[in-house]
């Protein structure tokens, strides 16, 4: 696998260049998540969206729509990765199809934006991760707090020593979820092109409209937002692999799901520190700027940060900050840096900020949290054999 993608990456990239700072995008997944980022790429003035792929033909319409006129239509995402006019992708689609689309579009010569998480599976990141060291295509994760400067701020006041020794962090992420979507298909899907690796089931709505609870195409909620949490927690404190990852949980509560809503999450790193993810779908629904609470607690200090504001508290009076920065609107504008850094590097051939391996990373402390749950144990990872023990 590693040798096909080196060649055939090279070989591919050969063939699909643009002819100047044109980068000619391929969206593969047009629902709500992958059409808003789109849009963001559309603000680069030389950016052209090429093509929009999508098995379920509503999405596909809108998909077009939100490109404009004279937008390729594919609904097997293989046809849009042998076009040779594709310059790069942005896989949007459910988490069970990243780990092979991305393969297959690094092996095509692609470059790609993948959204979070970035795979299903260890056993998934750590391929992907092989298949990066011998890929010469730029692959960037959607994990936007990379490129949110109140993020990088926070990253830098504690390399800056401003928080003393952190030994914890603590972080919660609060919402209501207490109804699975109910909805109907309102025009052909390709069932079996949207089911890809995941077991054989019948058609049916609720699963297509609910797969992030769903165990079989996704890590559940924990992952889901997890991997955006641990990766903010990886960047500010210089962090990779963990130690070991412990994890509890209630059992689910919405009707027909089978991943929990109400989760703890405790990772143990060779930095010495703890870091203990809370999530809570079984609480009150909050406005989205005050869902999320990140608490680095310092021997000197203690840093709180969330969507739009870092507050930082000083040991002498911990209930008066002696830092505190608003950023209203500071998260959406970070996506779109995201997606400039991307494009950025797609021109440059420069390292994007969130690589594979960080992705992979982020996504691994869930993976290990839910097989905690499932086999009630601490779970080890041997960082020299990537294999969890």
């Amino acid at each position: 696998m590693n040798r096909r993608i080196f060649f055939m990456s090279s070989a591919a990239a050969a063939l699909a260049q643009p002819p100047s700072d044109t980068v000619r995008l391929a969206l593969i997944g047009s629902g709500g998540r992958g059409r808003r980022v789109m849009t963001e790429f559309m603000r680069d003035p030389n950016l052209k969206v090429h093509a929009v792929c999508d098995v379920y033909e509503p999405n596909l319409e809108q998909g077009l729509s939100a490109a404009g006129p004279g937008t390729k239509a594919y609904r097997d995402y293989r046809r849009v990765l042998d076009d040779p006019e594709v310059d790069a992708v942005l896989i949007a689609t459910p988490e069970h199809w990243h780990h092979r689309m991305t393969l297959d579009a690094m092996a095509a010569g692609k470059d790609v934006y993948v959204e979070k998480p970035l795979c299903h599976t260890p056993e998934e990141g750590q391929e992907l991760v092989a298949a990066q060291r011998v890929s010469d295509r730029v692959v960037q994760v959607g994990m936007q707090r990379r490129s949110y400067n109140l993020y990088l701020e926070a990253r830098d006041l504690r390399r800056d020593g401003k928080l003393g020794t952190v030994r914890m962090v603590r972080t919660y992420w609060l919402n209501s979820r207490t109804q699975p979507r109910r909805d109907e298909f309102r025009g052909p899907i390709d069932w079996q092109g949207w089911l890809g690796p995941a077991p054989a089931v019948p058609q049916d709505p609720l699963t297509f409209f609910n797969w992030r609870s769903l165990s079989a195409y996704s890590g559940g909620i924990a992952q889901d937002q997890g991997c955006h949490i641990f990766d903010s927690i990886h960047l500010i404190m210089d962090a990779g692999y963990p130690v070991s990852v412990n994890a509890t949980a209630l059992s689910p509560h919405v009707e027909g799901m089978d991943t929990p809503e109400s989760v703890v999450v405790a990772a143990e790193y060779p930095n010495d520190f703890l870091a203990v993810f809370t999530i809570n779908y079984n609480a009150m629904r909050y406005a989205m700027r005050a869902d999320q609470l990140n608490c680095y607690d310092g021997d000197l200090a203690r840093l709180d940060i969330g969507r739009e504001f870092l507050r930082v508290f000083p040991r002498d009076a911990p209930e008066t900050p002696e830092f505190a920065k608003e950023q209203p609107g500071g998260f959406a504008q970070a996506t779109i840096d995201h997606v400039m850094n991307f494009l950025h590097c797609v021109r440059t051939r420069d390292t994007p900020r969130a690589t594979i391996e960080k992705g992979f990373q982020a996504a691994l402390i869930v993976q290990l949290a839910n097989i905690s749950l499932a086999e009630g144990r601490k779970v080890r990872w041997d960082a020299e054999a990537l294999a969890a023990v």
